[in-house]
């Protein structure tokens, strides 16, 4: 291994381990867990999380109201914690992510909606913890140590246990076997090339990023680690939602990425994608079916929730590297730290 890589890049080629290492090590956990929420049958589950997190709890949410059909709601930790609400929750379920475990938020929003009856489940990569303390299960996402300021693997775990987490609640027996192929898949995404992508780019100073059901939440990610190891302005927005008013900013050249699953939202996305590289816009898009669109390199999973979370390795690759050639250190981003602790 070379050892003058970053850390943010020896933590992305750590994460096919990584996820392998999260369903060995806390499969107890997880089916204990899942077992809970089978036997709790909530009406509704909310999530708890913030930066990154939050962005897993979209992909977990996503993948909750496709598979089992209830609807999922992402509160604002500062209920708890700021305004000190209380919300009726016993006839639901939690989840709430953080990696630390220890923002006083989060672990404030966790704590009121276990005394509230929810049914609580803590995705944390530090046991134990506030976080665990204040849940009714915690599992632990073995993503081991990561000492880069961006997260890569504590988030891809994030979701992997989610979905394992999904497959236990269900007995998912198609889900369970796609969530255990992952680390294999993972072995190849991270090792795409996306360096067409970063030749294209060029100077530019702002992008969209697009998606449609759990890789909108990859989307989001993607603009997210755009800003942190970059300073670039990145915006996220729904394949969709895009043409409802951001789309009048998409001049010439402006650069569109959208990452797009072999699901029911690929042929919408991939409309999208073409329309805008027909108007003149720099667009990409992780779809072979794409007509004007510029084609970039993905991996299949073979199922329509795992295939969007494989979407985010290659990306990793891709911005690790941009950030370098730009001159920053995706290590160590200007005004960051990587525990964010807010009230």
């Amino acid at each position: 291994m070379q050892t003058n890589m970053t850390n943010m890049r020896q933590e992305i080629d750590e994460i096919p381990e990584a996820a392998a290492r999260l369903l060995d090590g806390s499969a107890a956990q997880l089916a204990a867990a899942g077992l809970a929420l089978r036997e709790k049958d909530p009406a509704f589950l909310i999530t708890i999380a913030r930066g990154s997190s939050d962005h897993a709890a979209t992909f977990i949410k996503y993948a909750i109201e496709l598979t089992v059909g209830r609807p999922v709601a992402s509160l604002g930790p500062s209920l708890a914690s700021i305004y000190g609400k209380t919300l009726k929750l016993d006839g639901g379920a939690a989840i709430a992510i953080s990696q630390s475990g220890k923002s006083p938020d989060i672990v404030a929003m966790a704590e009121a909606a276990t005394k509230s009856g929810a049914l609580t489940v803590a995705l944390t990569n530090t046991l134990p913890s506030p976080i665990a303390s204040a849940s009714s299960h915690a599992i632990d996402i073995n993503a081991g140590p990561e000492l880069a300021v961006a997260a890569t693997k504590s988030f891809v775990n994030s979701i992997v246990a989610g979905l394992a987490l999904l497959s236990e609640w269900v007995d998912d027996e198609a889900l369970k076997a796609a969530v255990r192929a992952l680390p294999g898949h993972f072995e190849k995404a991270v090792k795409l090339d996306w360096s067409a992508l970063a030749q294209e780019l060029g100077d530019a100073e702002s992008l969209y990023m697009l998606g449609r059901g759990p890789a909108l939440a990859i989307a989001s990610e993607a603009a997210l680690k755009f800003k942190e190891t970059s300073n670039m302005h990145a915006e996220a927005y729904s394949a969709a939602e895009v043409l409802h008013g951001p789309v009048a900013l998409v001049e010439k050249r402006f650069p569109v990425v959208t990452f797009a699953a072999r699901d029911a939202a690929e042929g919408s996305a991939l409309e999208v994608a073409d329309s805008l590289a027909a108007k003149g816009a720099l667009a990409f898009i992780t779809s072979n079916g794409a007509k004007t669109a510029h084609k970039l390199p993905f991996i299949e999973t073979g199922h329509p929730i795992t295939d969007a979370l494989a979407l985010i390795l290659p990306f990793y690759g891709f911005v690790e590297a941009w950030s370098r050639a730009k001159g920053f250190n995706p290590d160590a981003p200007v005004a960051l730290k990587k525990v964010t602790e807010t009230l």
